[in-house]
Formats: structure tokens, C-alpha cells, sequence
């Protein structure tokens, strides 16, 4: 029988057991020595790698080839693939410095944060703390080993009459969104080699690990046959997960200091949404009820017609997305 230099090198990483910081080192210096059969040359860490996006990232970066290091807090919820991972608290300088001082990378994908609107109003200084000063630990790392930095931003960061463009004046109507402004901000002004990408309403394929997005929600009430509520007089763009990886990918594989977004072709509103996920999946559309979203009173205001542009990521990089029933399809293996 025979065994690849792949598998005999992890074969020998796997086999040493000394200290969790010497273990991850060597699996490190082991793996890079493999074939390029699984890694590029390119060195990746990114965090937020346990959220939906992050995880859907992991496995795509993983995939293509690109040596990445996912990091995140506590244990490791991503399904085994071809990367590396580690639990680190963004808010710890220390914490961070370790994983670049171990890494290396040649490129930060910032996709971690505090991300529910609601929490980031109630605890504001948690907030500015994971979206704010977990960016400025990063950014200084990134300085000091001459890293590109892509920042994984959002529509939130715009008020009302969207779609908007990149040029779109920012107009954030809730702290969360002011949060990922200063964020913004301090990735420009940081002197590194940057790209900001904003997405939208985020959905797609779900697994064991991760937090269900819109469209599961739809799906696991009308199969068990529950009624529900959709807010019909609010508009959006929304991202199916897998263009956005690889919209992420043409963005740093293209020029630098770039703002893009990556966002659906559809505006939508989520009760067609809702509707969109009952007819592809068989389920009774009877169960789903317009309302306003006036109907559920809200801690904080976020925009009725938000969503984003994607002419200028269209143009320039190609950026293909499919329309929304395809992505709901492929999202449920249809």
C-alpha cells in the first residue's frame, strides 16, 4: 500500500504530544512542509471562523488551496477540513500577538464581531470592545508583520434609500452599525494594504455548529406546520454565502485599498423571501402572514429600504451572484 508524503507528514505531526503552544508550532511547521496538493502559498487568518459566515469561509479558503489559520473563541465547531485551528480572544492583545507571532500570516480576513443590533445598543461598551478595539489589536498585529487586511463589514453602516452604492455617504442608524464604522475607519487609517467588503443579510447552507440563517428559520416552522409573521415593507439584497466567498476571493486576489460590495442581485423583501423558501421546499405558503415591520416593536432602528450595490464588484471583478430562489435551492441541496 502506498502512503503520500502528505499523510506521513501529518501522520508525524499528529504523533507529537508535547505542550498545546510547541503542538500547534509543530503541526504548523509540518503541514507547511507538505505538498501543495491541500496549501498555496499564501497564509490566511481568519477570524470569526466558528460564526456562519466564518465557518463557510474556513472551508472554502481550505479548499482552494490557501494555507489557513482559523481562529475564533472557545472550541472549534467547524466540520474537519484542510485548515488549522486555534481559540483566540480578539479582545486580548496578548492573545493575538500569539497567533501572529506563531502564523505568520501573509493576510487578515477580519469576520468576526458583535453583530446582533439589539445587544450592541444594551451592552454598548462590549460592543466597542469586540468591534472596535478587537480591530485596532488586530490592525497592529497586521502592521508588524507587513499582513494585508480585508474587513469584513456590513449594510448597517448606511441609513435609508438604499440600495447603496460604495459612494454612499455612511449613516448609521443603531450603534451596531456605528460600531463597524469606526472600524472601518480605523482599517483605513492604518497604513496597511486594506480591502472593506460589505454584505447583506447573510444566507445559505447550514450544518451541525453553526447558528441557522433566515432561511432555515422559514423551513424548520412551516415543516413542522407553525405560522409565522414576515415583514413585508422592508427591502434588502441579501448574500448567498458561497458568492460571497468567492467574492471575497477576487477581492484580495485583486488591486489593494478597495472598498466592494458583495451583496445579492435580488431586492427583496423577507416575506418573499419566506415565500421563496415554502415554494422550493413544497411548503404551505398559506402558513406565512405579510405584516409591517411596525408590527414587532424593535430596541433599535434599523433602515425599511437598505441593501447594497453591486455594480462596482460586478465591473470590476467579475462578481457573478445567483438570484435568490437559486441560492435557497443550493442552500437546501436542491
Amino acid at each position: 500500500m502506498k502512503i503520500s508524503k502528505l499523510a506521513i507528514v501529518i501522520l508525524l505531526c499528529n504523533s507529537y504530544t508535547s505542550s498545546k503552544n510547541k503542538h500547534l508550532k509543530v503541526n504548523l511547521k509540518c503541514l507547511s512542509q507538505a505538498t501543495n496538493e491541500y496549501f498555496s502559498n499564501m497564509k490566511i487568518l481568519l477570524t470569526g471562523s466558528n460564526g456562519f459566515l466564518g465557518q463557510h469561509l474556513t472551508q472554502f479558503l481550505g479548499d482552494k488551496g490557501y494555507e489557513v489559520l482559523a481562529v475564533s473563541r472557545g472550541a472549534q465547531r467547524i466540520p474537519v477540513g484542510k485548515f488549522l485551528y486555534q481559540s483566540v480572544d480578539l479582545t486580548h492583545k496578548q492573545s493575538v500577538k500569539q497567533a501572529f507571532d506563531t502564523f505568520k500570516p501573509e493576510l487578515v480576513i477580519h469576520a468576526a464581531a458583535m453583530s446582533k443590533p439589539d445587544e450592541c445598543h444594551l451592552d454598548q461598551a462590549a460592543c466597542l470592545l469586540h468591534n472596535v478595539t478587537a480591530t485596532e489589536h488586530l490592525v497592529e498585529c497586521a502592521a508588524r508583520t507587513a499582513a494585508r487586511f480585508l474587513y469584513v463589514s456590513t449594510d448597517f453602516i448606511f441609513g435609508e434609500n438604499g440600495p447603496h452604492p460604495e459612494t454612499a455617504i455612511p449613516n448609521p442608524l443603531n450603534f451596531y452599525g456605528k460600531s463597524k464604522w469606526m472600524a472601518e475607519e480605523i482599517v483605513r487609517a492604518s497604513g496597511l494594504n486594506y480591502h472593506i467588503i460589505r454584505p447583506v443579510f447573510i444566507y445559505g447552507k447550514y450544518w451541525e455548529g453553526m447558528r441557522p440563517s433566515f432561511i432555515q428559520w422559514v423551513d424548520q416552522n412551516l415543516s413542522a406546520g407553525k405560522p409565522i409573521k414576515v415583514v413585508a415593507d422592508q427591502l434588502r439584497t441579501p448574500s448567498y454565502v458561497q458568492d460571497l466567498c468567492k467574492g471575497i476571493e477576487l477581492v484580495f486576489s485583486g488591486p489593494i485599498n478597495t472598498e466592494y460590495h458583495l451583496a445579492g442581485k435580488d431586492i427583496i423583501s423577507p416575506f418573499e423571501m419566506a415565500l421563496t423558501v415554502a415554494r422550493v421546499r413544497n411548503l404551505d405558503t398559506n402558513l406565512i402572514t405579510a405584516v409591517t415591520a411596525d408590527s414587532f416593536p424593535e430596541l433599535v432602528q434599523r433602515a425599511k429600504f437598505s441593501g447594497l450595490k453591486i455594480d462596482k464588484a460586478v465591473q470590476e471583478l467579475g462578481y457573478a451572484p445567483v438570484d435568490f430562489e437559486t441560492g435557497v435551492r443550493w442552500s437546501f441541496d436542491l
